[in-house]
């Protein structure tokens, strides 16, 4: 390893200097010692440097109009972190000192799985899909970000090795209650940008509550009119157009996140029932609501106007929304009788099949005559769930005590709730859904999602505070096998990365529980 005299220089002589004081700069890491997260399935360091300055260059094979975009954007990246510009050489022969990104139908049956290699003079990023491509080159960027933190002006050069991923689980989702309290479209871009570097794939979105109704319905425009002018606490609120959905829903696709649209019912529905009178028993029309209290609304099953409005919604909603999913909520609907729950849910579900979509709602759906397809969302400590639950049917983890991002981290948390218990970094991280509910069958579980309710949320900062580092863990979770999962090395490595939300001025919860960096 060279050494430098340590003088005052501007960067860029500085930069210089350094480059060539030696051949082959020491990189700030070892491959396999990269405070990398999700963790990768495996990594084999090499003995090999590449210095920056040996890269000039990006290639495709196999490209699609997805692969294009998505090269452009990693041009940028690199621009932005190494100061040097990548010639987009799209159909170049040689891959020597240049990052070659190739599609591989043979190379994978897992559609996200990717392998990345880095040599002394080029870097190749391989994936059966421009899923698998992208999800390798999320791995080089945080490498990258993570190198040029730890090594400043020093940041010359990248280990060498190869790194082959892929996830556990096909559903690693965040929620996002926008019911609560509105968030701009600007707002659940960042969030998105987030969730993406740590290979999240699913944004659930919770778009109607009892404090407000925040998606545009054409068919029924009083639901935004009225439903939508408040939130908790009596603040504006606010709501999505089609169009502003539209825009989230491309935004999040473009980072290979689907975005998973919630319209609760029957319960949770007091700003509908504000808006339109006919959806009420009493045909009254409701007072608006900005408390935080639950279960004391509901839809009218028995009228027939309540399943018009529930097919428009679905219609609307369905044809701006690509993903394979609806959900339809469910849950806490203390007011309606069991039996009219379960009728009102038989035709909902089947509505929602109607315009070809997997119905998905919380678990409380089982009671109810529901489809084998229908993916329960499990949210509660309830023994008995594994005894009353389909056996066809998909469960998404999602249990408060260690998914809810909205209870607090301890005793002194400014925000958040604790009807669920406190949540640690530690214990958000260390456990395994596959063990967490006893008795039920491994094979019925396809992932987990990390909800954040926003009965105290209030802005993108109050989001961010409580969500990271949570989520970074629960992305680990979702994507790293359990075998290779251990507390002390992951704190270890997420002591790095409140450097890398730092540099992104995003807030975070600096738990004593990690030697932050």
């Amino acid at each position: 390893m060279c050494h430098f005299i340590k003088k005052i220089f501007f960067v860029t002589a500085f930069t210089l200097i350094a480059m060539s004081a030696c051949n082959t700069p020491e990189p700030v890491y070892v491959l396999d010692k990269a405070p990398l997260i999700p963790l990768p399935s495996s990594v084999v360091a090499s003995d090999e440097v590449m210095p920056l300055g040996a890269i000039g260059s990006i290639r495709t094979i196999g490209a699609d109009e997805r692969l294009n975009a998505i090269t452009q954007n990693f041009i940028n990246f690199w621009k932005k972190h190494t100061q040097q510009d990548l010639l987009d050489a799209v159909d170049a022969i040689d891959g020597d000192g240049a990052i070659t990104i190739e599609i591989d139908k043979s190379f994978s049956p897992e559609q996200e799985a990717y392998k990345l290699e880095i040599a002394s003079d080029k870097i190749t990023v391989k994936g059966k899909t421009t899923e698998g491509v992208f999800r390798g080159l999320k791995t080089l960027e945080q490498l990258v970000v993570l190198s040029k933190l730890r090594g400043g002006t020093l940041f010359l050069s990248l280990p060498g090795g190869e790194i082959t991923d892929q996830p556990t689980y096909g559903y690693r989702g965040a929620m996002l209650d926008v019911a609560r309290h509105f968030f701009s479209v600007a707002d659940v871009k960042r969030y998105i940008d987030l969730l993406s570097i740590y290979k999240i794939n699913f944004l659930h979105f919770h778009l109607s509550d009892d404090q407000g109704w925040r998606i545009e319905i054409k068919s029924w425009p009083q639901l935004t009119e009225i439903g939508g002018q408040t939130e908790v606490g009596g603040g504006e609120g606010g709501f999505y157009t089609q169009e502003d959905f539209k825009e989230i829903v491309k935004y999040a696709a473009d980072r290979f996140i689907t975005i998973v649209p919630e319209i609760d019912l029957p319960g949770h529905t007091n700003a509908a029932l504000a808006s339109y009178a006919e959806l009420n028993c009493n045909g009254k029309a409701t007072e608006l609501y900005t408390g935080i209290e639950v279960g004391f609304s509901t839809l009218c099953v028995d009228k027939e106007v309540t399943y018009t409005f529930v097919e428009d919604v679905i219609r609307e909603i369905s044809e701006i929304s690509p993903g394979p999913y609806f959900h339809i909520g469910g849950d806490e609907s203390h007011v309606t009788p069991e039996k009219d729950f379960n009728r009102f849910m038989s035709r909902t579900l089947a509505i929602v099949k109607k315009y070809n979509k997997t119905p998905m709602g919380w678990y409380e759906l089982i009671t109810a005559d529901i489809p084998e397809e229908t993916l329960l969302q499990y949210w509660a400590k309830t023994e008995d769930f594994s005894k009353v639950i389909p056996k066809k049917s998909k469960i998404l983890i999602s249990a408060a005590s260690y998914n809810y991002l909205d209870m607090k981290y301890d005793s002194l948390t400014p925000l958040g709730l604790s009807w669920a218990g406190y949540l640690p970094i530690k214990k958000a991280y260390d456990w395994d859904p596959l063990t967490l509910v006893p008795d039920l069958d491994s094979t019925q579980i396809i992932g987990l999602e990390a909800p954040l309710w926003t009965e105290t949320i209030e802005d993108f900062d109050d989001i961010a505070v409580m969500a990271f580092p949570r989520i970074i863990g629960h992305a680990e979770i979702g994507w790293t096998n359990a075998t290779l999962r251990k507390w002390e090395d992951y704190a270890h490595r997420l002591s790095f990365h409140g450097q890398l939300l730092e540099a992104l001025d995003v807030k975070y919860h600096p738990a004593t529980e990690i030697d932050w960096k």
